[in-house]
């Protein structure tokens, strides 16, 4: 979730606090919104370390993009 948090605060320019607590409003509500499964995998790549969260990334793409009509990401 650091890297979220960091990303937000370098595009938006607000405050490392305000970035932390958008994200959780974000995260929060996705996860009110989303299937079970998808859920886990956001805590996955939220909660956890950076092993392996390039292809946790990728998959969750996948799967908003097709629930979404979107297409699909690149892995």
């Amino acid at each position: 979730m650091n890297e979220l948090v960091q990303m937000v605060t370098q595009k938006t320019g607000i405050s490392q606090d305000k970035a932390q607590q958008a994200v959780e409003v974000i995260l929060n509500h996705l996860k009110s919104r989303l299937p079970g499964p998808i859920t886990s995998h956001l805590d996955q790549y939220t909660g956890g370390g950076s092993s392996g969260s390039s292809n946790l990334e990728n998959e969750a793409a996948n799967k908003l993009g097709s629930m979404l009509g979107g297409e699909k990401k690149a892995s």
